[in-house]
């Protein structure tokens, strides 16, 4: 893949479970496309701390990033406390990540909050 090809404009393809985790320079190369803040944990997962001034906003952020959730397919884990959101990436069926899971931390990347 491209390192020019903007990931938040593909789509998030399901995992058939047959192909290996991402690792290494493949992560890497994806994880160099997204925007400041987004950490890989262990090689299993992606993760980002959002900072927000109140409950609501975290929450109406929550319900955003949930919604487009539906849309792509792919579910993360998503943590809500007072003025924090987390959210965490990884593909279940592969128990590590893929390009899908660097493409829905992309699309977050574009959320306006």
């Amino acid at each position: 893949m491209s390192e020019d090809v903007d990931l938040s404009k593909k789509k998030c393809i399901p995992c058939s479970g047959k192909t290996a985790p991402l690792k290494g320079q493949s992560a890497a190369k994806l994880f160099r496309q997204l925007a400041p803040g987004w950490r890989i944990v262990d090689e299993h997962h992606l993760e980002k701390e959002c900072r927000f001034p109140n409950f609501r906003d975290a929450l109406a952020f929550t319900n955003v990033v949930g919604e487009l959730a539906e849309q792509e397919g792919h579910h993360p884990d998503i943590f809500l406390s007072y003025g924090k959101v987390v959210i965490q990436l990884w593909t279940h069926k592969i128990q590590g990540l893929s390009e899908s899971d660097f493409i829905f931390a992309a699309k977050c990347d574009k959320l306006k909050f």
